[in-house]
């Protein structure tokens, strides 16, 4: 797996684009299928919260939920103008939010995972380095 790279931006950038791409994919294959959208979603919200940085690891869950409300807009079913698209993307939203609820807990528990394993591994490399200074 790749080294974690992405700034909190860089992260909230693809994630958008990863949205945005498995809307147009859904929308082609599986007719604008929002199980299909959410059930994407939650990889997506595991890659994002994966690939962050260290440094910006709170980042991720607050990213991730504005990414599937980004990319729900190709699969919301709206019609009708300006008015129709946006009580679609609403609707879709107000329906599905178990998936984005899911997503944005997937995230949140990566980071807090990662970020546990940080502070493990700053405390015992903290502690070899006083107990070799002690000596």
């Amino acid at each position: 797996m790749p080294r974690p790279r992405l700034t909190g931006l860089g992260g909230g950038l693809f994630a958008c684009a990863a949205m945005l791409l498995v809307a147009g994919i859904c929308w082609l294959l599986f007719d604008s299928s929002l199980f299909a959208y959410g059930l994407l979603f939650l990889p997506v919200a595991a890659a994002t919260a994966l690939w962050v940085r260290p440094a910006d690891l709170i980042t991720a869950p607050v990213c991730v939920p504005i990414a599937f409300a980004a990319g729900v807009w190709p699969v919301s079913g709206g019609s009708g103008g300006l008015g129709g698209e946006l009580m679609g993307v609403v609707s879709a939203l107000s329906l599905h939010a178990g998936w984005l609820y899911a997503g944005t807990l997937v995230a949140g528990l990566i980071s807090l995972v990662r970020r546990a394993a940080l502070s493990g591994r700053r405390r015992a490399a903290r502690r070899a380095g006083s107990s070799s200074a002690a000596y």
